[in-house]
């Protein structure tokens, strides 16, 4: 015969049951909480997977129009991102240089900084920029400039200065428009003296 102490301290096969699905539940609670905390700490993680990226060093391309080279470009190093809209950057400086139709080099441009929107086809150059006319001798400085490629044009809204090989030297305020091999240019508010060429102003 038990005791008055076992029967009380005795749990039912109901209240045992109750107990293991109280238990159960709150298992099953943290399991799914631990698993959501952990799905939202891995999103960042999984759309950074999802951009690919790419690099690579010493890198030489040609720009060519109608079988024709037009360009060629160099850098020590490149990353290209394959996202929505794809861009490739030189963050360790680029050189590009311009060919005319007998293959001659034409123009000479520096950056220490470029980025390449390939949907655009534009460049967009960045600190201690200079485009040089290896045949006229003008040259163009500036800290930021872009380089259309399908319209074989420079343009900025930044300070600009053109320096001559006669010594000229003409500023630019607000930007200019360029011939990429710097046959021609605009700029928006200019300052500075100006030599007239015997066949009139620069376009």
């Amino acid at each position: 015969m038990q005791s008055a102490n076992t029967i009380n301290n005795t749990i039912s096969p109901k209240k045992l049951g109750k107990s293991f699905a109280g238990i159960f539940c709150l298992i099953a609670i943290s399991i799914l909480l631990f698993a959501c905390e952990n799905d939202i700490k891995g999103i960042p993680a999984l759309r950074k997977k999802q951009v690919g990226v790419e690099t690579g060093r010493d890198i030489e391309s040609f720009y060519s129009v109608d079988a024709k080279v037009k360009a060629r470009l160099t850098s020590p190093y490149m990353v290209q991102y394959m996202a929505d809209s794809p861009y490739v950057e030189f963050p360790k400086s680029l050189h590009v240089d311009f060919y005319n139709d007998t293959m001659r080099i034409q123009t000479k441009m520096d950056a220490k900084y470029g980025k390449y929107y390939q949907y655009d086809n534009k460049v967009f150059l960045r600190d201690s920029v200079i485009v040089k006319n290896s045949i006229t001798g003008d040259t163009l400085k500036t800290n930021e400039l872009w380089w259309d490629k399908k319209k074989q044009t420079l343009f900025n809204d930044k300070p600009s200065h053109i320096f001559k090989k006669d010594g000229t030297q003409l500023f630019a305020k607000d930007g200019l428009e360029a011939a990429q091999d710097l046959t021609w240019y605009t700029f928006r508010k200019v300052s500075g003296p100006v030599s007239v060429p015997a066949n009139g102003l620069p376009k």
